[in-house]
């Protein structure tokens, strides 16, 4: 085994995660007042109603482009915030947009209804008969109904995450239909050329974010790149790892603890993307993943052939050494979460501890790689076997594994169950939050 000997970035006392969910709410903030400014200068209907419709579709039309900045997976913010972050806000934005939208035509239509004489539902079919723009509007919201029908948490432990994204996709069709019904009626968008020209900027720097991060830069990365599969080896009868190569590896951005969503372009497989981290620090000539067979993705891995092509999306991921805070660490991995926690352990230097956690050891895949590397960065390795319960990484057992576990940044990588359960260890410890650092994969449409 080759080790690479990389200078761990130092802890920082600015917090880059802090700096960048600063900076998304500093900008929001701003929005929310150039918004609330345009409004009242384009004056205030006589009808109450109309005036409380017209504020909650500007409402709609801010979250939605914030929405679609959460998921353009902008290298510089998914750096420092991490996917699933970015995803838990899009979700909880999403539903906060589907609650002021439902708020917009029911404001509207009983506000135009009032000075009609006529019922609301009445008003709404003649608005979309007879207003450009508005039928429209009333198509965005069913399609915006249906995604956040299928994004509860029921109905998304029920969906293949191809059919949750393929439906997910829809969204985008709404955002073009509801802008052009903003275009269209919207009073406050054509109320100055200030106004007009501020609402185009917030709809090309949203949408131009989505084509550039999800879009521009795979395409652009995997034609730089040419990933190709080198080798398929079997660690255990479940867990295998693939190699791959391309060309000028050495300029791609990816650190130890990311990870890229894999497409295998095989007949079968090619349209299945699957996140896997990397499971050894990038060298610049290859990377390499490690999967358990836990569907029919990952169990297809065993039998991909060398050569074939690949096409990664990514490095995506806030699980890396940049958000340090202590110069010692303790890397915590459960099952086949050790796979980042194997390739941080090279990217990481000073009295390095490490817990490996499995139900017994012929479930410690990569085992011995992690002791050897362990043994030439000179850290503590141990391995905790045995059944869930009882619980042995409760608090006094990880105390007396790690007496100084307060000093040290926390790396946590394993089953939802095993993360949970010492995250709240963690807790009872009164381990501040900002030397905690886990990740979960978590993909927004």
């Amino acid at each position: 085994m080759t080790t690479v000997q990389s200078a761990a970035a130092p802890p920082t006392a600015i917090r880059p995660r802090v700096v960048a969910r600063t900076g998304l709410y500093a900008v929001l903030a701003a929005n929310v007042a150039v918004v609330a400014y345009f409004f009242a200068q384009a004056g205030f209907a006589s009808n109450a109603l109309i005036v409380i419709g017209r504020l909650t579709g500007l409402s709609s039309a801010l979250i939605m482009a914030f929405q679609l900045v959460l998921v353009a997976r902008l290298p510089w913010l998914d750096r420092r915030i991490g996917m699933d972050r970015l995803t838990s806000w899009h979700r909880w934005t999403g539903f906060s947009l589907l609650w002021t939208l439902l708020a917009h035509v029911v404001f509207i239509s009983f506000g135009y209804a009032d000075g009609a004489g006529v019922g609301p539902v009445t008003e709404l079919v003649d608005l979309a008969g007879t207003t450009q723009g508005v039928l429209r509007a009333i198509v965005a919201l069913g399609l915006i109904l249906v995604i956040g029908a299928v994004s509860g948490r029921y109905a998304r432990r029920r969906l293949a995450y191809e059919t949750w994204h393929f439906i997910h996709l829809y969204a985008y069709v709404a955002v073009v239909l509801a802008f052009t019904h903003q275009v269209a009626v919207g009073t406050t968008f054509t109320s100055s050329s200030a106004a007009t020209a501020y609402w185009y900027g917030v709809w090309a720097v949203a949408l131009g974010s989505v084509l550039l991060g999800r879009v521009v830069l795979p395409l652009w990365r995997n034609t730089r790149h040419q990933f190709r599969v080198s080798a398929v080896v079997p660690e255990s009868d479940n867990v295998v790892s693939v190699h791959i190569t391309g060309r000028d590896l050495d300029k791609l951005p990816a650190q130890a603890g990311q990870f890229f969503l894999w497409r295998f372009l095989t007949r079968d497989r090619w349209w299945q993307a699957n996140p896997f981290s990397l499971s050894a620090a990038p060298d610049g000539r290859s990377l390499r993943l490690t999967a358990k067979a836990a569907g029919e993705g990952s169990a297809a891995l065993r039998h991909l052939k060398v050569g074939t092509r690949v096409f990664a999306e990514g490095p995506y991921g806030a699980f890396t050494t940049l958000h340090r805070t202590r110069a010692e660490s303790l890397l915590i991995a459960g099952g086949v979460g050790v796979t980042p926690i194997r390739a941080l352990l090279e990217d990481l230097d000073g009295r390095t501890v490490v817990i490996y956690r499995v139900a017994s050891e012929r479930d410690a895949v990569l085992y011995d790689e992690l002791r050897d590397l362990a043994h030439a960065k000179g850290a503590e390795l141990h391995l905790v076997t045995g059944p869930p319960v009882p619980d042995k990484l409760a608090p006094h057992e990880l105390t007396r594994l790690v007496p100084d576990l307060a000093d040290r940044d926390v790396f946590l990588c394993g089953p939802p169950p095993m993360m949970n359960a010492v995250l709240r260890t963690l807790g009872d410890l009164d381990v501040p939050k900002q030397q905690i650092h886990f990740e979960r994969f978590s993909l927004a449409g």
